[in-house]
Formats: structure tokens, sequence, C-alpha cells
């Protein structure tokens, strides 16, 4: 059997409300509302279940119908939660707001209890950890557990991938030991609060992290594609000119077609290529998933976005 990817991190009930009109202030705002399945890890795990890759989720769920809800839809798609944690109580809910074109206005993430992933309970998981092909990880977990993890990877040789999330779970990192970490994926909000205030243009900043031992910074520009950055090396992308509906998971999106390539031993271009084809499919539905797509269709898709 294939080397699963295991994803570590945050499982919620995504409620998001679609603006009807433009934005205001201190009032009343008319919106379409869905709710869908969220969190970053989970939302990786799905998208890559469903593209026929192995997964295993280390998530947190409540004991509610919410929790109940989310792991049926996880084990639907094939997601495997062997080392997950039910907690009581409610489950981890994000609330989101968007703008009427689809871009975010703000959000809001409650009863998240992802401290619950510790160094203690992955310690009790070790076996399935040293039989991932890759570790993913959202900054939503504790610092020191990412350590952990971390360490783990260094001594295991399993890589370890660390997506930022957003800028208040990625400014935790700031300070933290990243050497021998195989990939983080900030974009350009998160890259500087992951570096020190003396690096203030991008070069510097990826310079730094590279210093501090990351192997590669994989930075997103949003419309304009994504850079990434290694010793020695850079690879660039524009993304595709699309219309969109709905710009939730579309990193999330991102990061599962680059595992994807990477699982299919791709070179770094064509994992990209993949990367910003499978964000873009999602960037048009409602929703983080790509449920319309397998493995062979998103191949095929690649080609569309960047004929030859």
């Amino acid at each position: 059997m294939s080397k699963p990817i295991i994803c570590i991190g945050a499982a919620f009930v995504d409620e998001l409300f679609h603006a009807s009109e433009e934005m205001l202030l201190a009032t009343t705002n008319n919106a379409k509302v869905t709710k869908t399945a969220g969190g970053v890890s989970r939302n990786i795990a799905h998208q890559l279940a469903l593209l026929g890759v192995p997964v295993q989720l280390i998530s947190v769920f409540g004991d509610d119908s919410d929790g109940d809800w989310l792991k049926k839809i996880c084990t639907d798609a094939g997601v495997k939660l062997d080392a997950s944690i039910t907690k009581e109580g409610l489950s981890g809910k994000y609330t989101g707001i968007l703008n009427v074109d689809g871009s975010l206005f703000t959000a809001f993430i409650s009863n998240s209890a992802t401290q619950l992933i510790t160094p203690y309970h992955l310690g009790k998981h070790v076996e399935l950890l040293k039989s991932a092909s890759f570790i993913l990880a959202d900054a939503n977990i504790n610092v020191d557990t990412a350590e952990w993890l971390l360490a783990f990877s260094n001594d295991s040789g399993v890589p370890f991938i660390l997506e930022p999330v957003s800028v208040p779970p990625a400014r935790k990192y700031r300070d933290v030991n990243l050497s021998g970490l195989y990939l983080i994926t900030p974009n350009e909000d998160e890259l500087p609060v992951l570096c020190s205030e003396k690096s203030f243009f991008t070069q510097q900043q990826v310079d730094e992290m590279l210093q501090r031992g990351v192997k590669q910074i994989w930075l997103h520009n949003g419309k304009h594609g994504s850079a990434l950055y290694g010793p020695g090396k850079s690879v660039s992308l524009h993304a595709p000119e699309i219309e969109v509906l709905d710009c939730t998971g579309a990193g999330d999106g991102s990061l599962s077609g680059f595992i994807l390539g990477k699982y299919l031993e791709k070179d770094d271009a064509e994992c990209m290529k993949i990367a910003h084809t499978l964000s873009a499919e999602i960037l048009q539905v409602n929703g983080a998933i790509a449920t319309h797509l397998d493995q062979q269709k998103l191949l095929e898709l690649v080609s569309k976005y960047y004929p030859s």
C-alpha cells in the first residue's frame, strides 16, 4: 500500500455569509448563507482523498452533531481518522463574511481545540507518522507540537510541510527554529510576520527563511501567482485569469495540488501548474473542495490553464 499523506490541524464547520451587495459597516447587510466542511488540514486531506491519494487526518472533533457530520464527510471521502481526537463540547467553526465579489471581508474561528493535538498525543502514534510520505500541519497547532513534528521529521526523514494559515497563527513562528523544514507556504501577508523586522523586502524575507534552515519557501501572491524559492533556485508561475465565485479554500486547494504533484514525483514547475489549476477550479465553486474533480480530470485540466 502506498505511503499516506498525514495532515495535522484544524477541522471546522465553515459557515459562509455571501454579501448580496457591497458591504456596509455598522448596519445590516443582506447575505446568502452556505454551510460546508472546512479547516485547513481537513480541507487538504479531503481534497487529496478525492484525488486518489491515501490520507490520514489528525484533528479534533466535538462530540456534537456537527462533529458527527464532519467525521462522516471525511470518512465518506476516504480520509482515515485513526489518530484524531473527539472532545466533549462543540466542534470548531469558521465563520466567513464574503464581499459581493467572493473575496474575504473578515472571518472568525471558534472552538478550535487544536491545542489538544500535543506532542504526547502524537507520540502515541509514532508508527503511523513513520509510515507517511509527507506530513503536513497547519499553523493553528501549538508551537511546541510543530517543533516536535520538525524534530521527528529531521530524525525520520519524513518531509514536513507547514502551512501558515493566516497572519495571527503565522506570527507564532517568528522566533521558532525551523531548520530542516521541507516547505513553508506563506502568502504576501504571512511572510513578513514570519521574519524579523530587519527583513523589509520580500527577497530579504526569503533569504532570512533560507538562512534559518527552511529548505523551500512557496510564496503565494493571489491573482499574481506564486514563486517557489530554495537555495540557489526560484520558480515562478502566473495565476490563471478566472471569475471568482468564492475564495474559500483556494490556498488549501493549491497546496493539495502541489502535494499531489510531489506524490506523483513531478518536478517543481509541474507541481505548481497542478496547484494553480486546482486552486482555479476551487475559486469557481462554492466551498473549499473541488468535488467535481478526480486525479485524471485535474491532470487533464492543467493544459487548459497552461497550454504548452
